[in-house]
């Protein structure tokens, strides 16, 4: 039960720091000047391989599915919260992340600030990567919802 609420709790962190992407931090980056605002996401995007949030992040993929298979052995209950639980972080957040925000992130380390399309791809990636956002943060805040449901669940 512990490591399910654990896991539930750890969950909707990650939420809460996708929806603060999907709130303002996006918004405020679109609104510096020139460069700046792909500059200091490239900065973000640099520091945040070794952050709490990406043990979290990361971290979740391999409890999802340990959860998961755990339910479907019998040896927690829940075996449908659990399963559902790991299927919408796995693929709303996990394949999300690596298939789409990740590739962008990618792309615009690479963009040269002064060539002629690196101001139109950061009006791209701003729109695209915080429409990928908000799938992670609604599928992120759902895992933590499923989890802490089974994790109830679970209680004596």
């Amino acid at each position: 039960m512990l490591v399910t609420l654990a896991a539930g709790v750890a969950a909707l962190l990650v939420s809460g720091v996708f929806l603060g992407f999907s709130d303002f931090i996006l918004r405020g980056l679109a609104q510096a000047p020139g460069d700046a605002g792909a500059a200091a996401m490239r900065g973000l995007n640099r520091t945040v391989y070794r952050s709490l949030f990406m043990v979290l992040l990361i971290g979740l993929g391999p409890v999802a599915v340990a959860l998961a298979l755990a339910g479907l052995a019998g040896l927690l209950p829940g075996a449908p919260l659990l399963v559902a639980a790991a299927l919408v972080y796995l693929g709303g957040v996990m394949v999300v992340t690596g298939r789409g925000n990740v590739p962008m992130n990618q792309r615009l380390a690479l963009l040269d600030a002064e060539s002629p399309g690196a101001r139109a791809f950061w009006r791209h990636y701003l729109g695209a990567w915080a429409r990928l956002n908000h799938i992670r943060t609604a599928a992120s805040f759902l895992t933590g919802v499923l989890w802490i449901a089974a994790a109830l669940n679970m209680a004596p």
